[in-house]
């Protein structure tokens, strides 16, 4: 377990947040100058704050060096040496479990390469092997996935994921990119303005309406975890969830493996009776927990699915029209082709 309790002022800007961070993926998620980055340099000891108790496993790290911490940092560029191999690079790092870094991470067949022969995500998996092989007990990423495009991110990701699913450390990921955290994190600490103001487990915070706010309209919404059925001859992959059966897009997983899938909220349709004769198809079951008016012209609909939570946003207008309460039992609507492929993992 990570402790952190950190307070530091800068010009114009206060900093101040504490949460705990388990084994596993933390996500540190906000909009630009919230105060992220500032948060896992002061984690690593590279900026001196006013307050700051940083404990991991029962040891106080608060005044050792950087160098002392045992602390894996990856950064939004690679920052490889242009001048050493691949393995050369790994090996800067240190020599910890070289042949399980290098199987994990795939790879193998770059190793005798320059960094400058490699693609974005390519030089990115090396930075991220040369900081496990330095044996860290904290791994602290910084947006590692903000400079790629989109193809080269979804290179990433899954071995991101495999990290993750073999590692029994705590790591700091911080993104503003809400469909990465909700892949990849196992709990979230949201900042605004240098101060925490929503943590605890993905799940919940994400399904949780009060948090519209600070996710911001489009971030918001849920995510189930499932178990995939099968993969259709139509393209489509069935996965079993707490809210029922999903279709998603694309041959997802492998069958009777375990997969993620972030459901926005404003791709959320509701309605009072079952429908028939849609192109949608899943339409899940649902009891509203609770509503949520915002200050605009929307409001959050929390809904209980079944074992799951999903989030729903509809406008002011069509809450009023359908005479929507907590505790009504109604059906949600989600199109196959609104889950993204980058929303499943």
């Amino acid at each position: 377990m990570l402790s952190v309790d950190i307070a530091k002022t800068f010009d114009g800007f206060t900093l101040d947040v504490a949460f705990d961070a388990p084994a596993g993926i933390t996500a540190i998620f906000g909009p630009s100058g919230s105060g992220k980055t500032s948060v896992i340099r002061a984690v690593a000891g590279l900026l001196p704050c006013e307050r700051a108790q940083v404990t991991l496993s029962g040891v106080e790290l608060t005044h050792l060096r950087p160098c002392m911490r045992k602390v894996g940092y990856v950064f939004q560029d690679a920052r490889l040496f242009p001048h050493m191999t691949v393995q050369k690079n790994l090996r800067y790092g240190g020599s910890h479990d070289e042949e399980a870094v290098i199987a994990v991470l795939g790879l193998s067949a770059l190793l005798d390469r320059s960094p400058a022969t490699l693609s974005g995500g390519e030089r990115q998996r090396v930075a991220l092997g040369r900081a496990l092989m330095s044996a860290p007990e904290l791994l602290l990423m910084d947006e590692p996935l903000s400079a790629l495009d989109a193809p080269r991110k979804a290179e990433v990701l899954p071995y991101i994921e495999a990290l993750r699913d073999q590692t029994s450390i705590p790591i700091l990921y911080v993104s503003h990119d809400m469909g990465e955290v909700a892949r990849l994190a196992r709990n979230i600490v949201v900042l605004n303005k240098g101060q925490v103001v929503l943590s605890g487990d993905m799940e919940d915070v994400l399904s949780d309406p009060a948090a519209v706010p600070f996710l911001g309209v489009r971030d918001a919404g849920a995510v189930l975890t499932g178990r995939v059925v099968g993969h259709a001859d139509d393209g489509l992959t069935k996965i079993e969830t707490g809210a029922g059966a999903v279709w998603v897009p694309g041959a997802v997983g492998r069958a009777g493996g375990t997969v993620r899938v972030r459901v926005p909220a404003q791709d959320i349709i509701l309605s009072r009776t079952q429908p028939e004769g849609l192109s949608a198809l899943n339409v899940l079951p649902v009891t509203i927990a609770a509503l949520e008016r915002g200050g605009g012209p929307g409001v959050a609909v929390a809904l209980q699915a079944g074992d799951s939570r999903l989030l729903a946003r509809v406008t002011k207008r069509s809450c009023d029209g359908m005479a929507l309460q907590k505790g009504d039992r109604i059906f949600a609507i989600l199109k196959a082709t609104a889950i993204a492929s980058t929303d499943v993992g």
